[in-house]
């Protein structure tokens, strides 16, 4: 999922006193970067300022690595960047003559070299700012892609006396979550209410799960049945930290009340830190709950159903995987690879559809036990890999609700001279019968959506029935 982020705070200043000096001709310009973009070997060192000569190596990476790099129309990019570029010059009250958008032909070399120019002259104009464009140009450009797996990793901040394990923002988790609101609002389904209170200044502020929030900042999360922007604050990543006020509802009682949350540091539940764990339910069903594709995690959920396994017969597997945004699709592979061999688990394709089919690992012992699966619209990327192949091949069934549709294609990272990462699939994604998923997610065995009034009463009816179906 791509969002454009504030940029770091100090990045405007990293190398102030040479941001006074105009851009020198491109002729005079360092050629020492060059455009050519390569995989990361060890750890990057420090980050320095973006420049036009970045964005010119992220352009072209992406040009000539980008699943459909061959065959995207570059100008495309260059808008997405020149728009971001003209907005930010709008925000700071100095808009400028010279930010005129060039025209482009679709000869890629030529049009970025209009671009250039105009980009230099606008930016020359404005020197305590070229940090700032830079940033949002890039930002925009890869945002232009439109995929959920294409990111610009830079500025990253951790906040003051932060720990490891610790979460940033309002305490609370809603219906539609974050990575929904930032990939596909328009699969949301309201009413918008809370289904967690992690911590934090929710904790502190009495909401409970249940609870419905008729209003963020004063305006309504859902409009005519379609999300609205307003459910990004919810969401706020550091150093955001702007206050949300929220008009909320507490069906119980016919309480309403209103709010003003600070996003902060607050620190979580160790268990919610746990990526596998597990559980007995009536004494032979296997409950696993898995948050994420970590490396090892498929070993670790085949042993936990092994100890479960321990002196009594179990008689099916009920495996969790809400609220997983995905990780190694190794380690799905060998996931599916416990309840079926011999199967294509998905495909991975050029822009001119030649397809590798990745298989399962036969070598991985088969459980031979019954499988249910729970799914929501936080199960993302390799999650969906593995959601999609139990359906396709009839593994076991989903229950709950449809997944988040993440899942363009496995991400590569490249470096750029400024130290900063690109990253972006090489080929797209498709499931074991060559559907696509992405933007659309794996639809359910049996659709059963939580409540506002299951959450308020701590009900889980999706696994109520998974176990009933175990139970058939």
């Amino acid at each position: 999922m791509t969002v454009i982020r504030t940029a770091a705070a100090g990045l405007a200043l990293l190398l102030a006193a040479a941001c006074t000096a105009p851009t020198p001709p491109r002729s005079e310009a360092s050629t020492a970067t060059g455009t050519a973009c390569a995989r990361p070997q060890g750890a990057p060192g420090a980050e320095t300022a973006t420049t036009i000569d970045v964005i010119e190596q992220a352009y072209f990476c992406i040009l000539g690595n980008y699943y459909s790099g061959a065959t995207l129309d570059a100008r495309s990019l260059l808008s997405a960047g020149f728009v971001a570029l003209t907005q930010e010059l709008n925000r700071d009250g100095r808009d400028l003559p010279e930010a005129t958008m060039p025209a482009l032909t679709g000869d890629r070399k030529a049009d970025w070299a209009a671009f250039e120019a105009v980009y230099r002259k606008t930016t020359d104009q404005v020197p305590d700012l070229r940090d700032k464009l830079a940033v949002v140009t890039l930002e925009a450009i890869v945002a232009g892609l439109g995929d959920n797996h294409a990111r610009w990793t830079h500025g990253v901040q951790q906040p003051p006396d932060y720990y490891d394990g610790d979460g940033y923002g309002l305490g609370l988790q809603a219906n539609v979550n974050g990575p929904q609101v930032e990939g596909n609002p328009g699969t949301a389904v309201g009413p918008l209410f809370v289904t967690t209170v992690q911590g934090g200044a929710a904790q502190a502020a009495g909401l409970r799960p249940g609870d419905l929030i008729e209003s963020i900042n004063g305006s309504a999360p859902f409009i005519d049945g379609k999300a609205t922007p307003a459910i990004n604050a919810l969401y706020p990543q550091y150093p955001q930290a702007r206050p949300v006020r929220l008009r909320l509802l507490r069906q119980s009682t016919g309480r309403r009340w209103s709010v003003t949350l600070k996003p902060g540091l607050y620190q979580r539940d160790l268990a919610a830190l746990q990526v596998v764990q597990s559980k007995l339910l009536d004494d032979d069903i296997a409950y696993v709950r898995l948050r994420g594709f970590a490396s090892d995690s498929a070993n670790r959920v085949l042993k936990a159903i092994s100890r479960l396994r321990t002196s009594r017969t179990l008689t099916g597997v009920v495996l969790d995987l809400r609220g997983n945004g995905g990780g190694s699709p190794v380690e799905a592979i060998r996931l599916v690879s416990a309840f079926g061999h011999g199967k294509v688990t998905a495909y991975l394709c050029t822009v001119d559809n030649k397809c590798e089919a990745l298989r399962t690992d036969d070598t991985v012992e088969l459980l031979n036990l019954p499988l249910v699966v729970l799914t929501d619209r936080s199960c993302a990327s390799a999650c969906e890999h593995f959601s999609s192949a139990i359906k396709d091949h009839h593994l076991g069934r989903l229950v709950g609700t449809r997944t988040a549709g993440v899942i363009s294609g496995p991400a590569q990272s490249y470096l750029l001279s400024n130290n900063t990462t690109l990253g972006f699939p090489s080929r797209h994604h498709l499931g074991p019968d060559r559907e696509v998923i992405d933007q659309i997610g794996v639809p359910p065995d049996h659709y059963v959506p939580l409540t506002p009034k299951d959450a308020a009463a701590g009900r889980d009816p999706a696994l109520a029935r998974a176990l009933t179906s175990l139970h058939k």
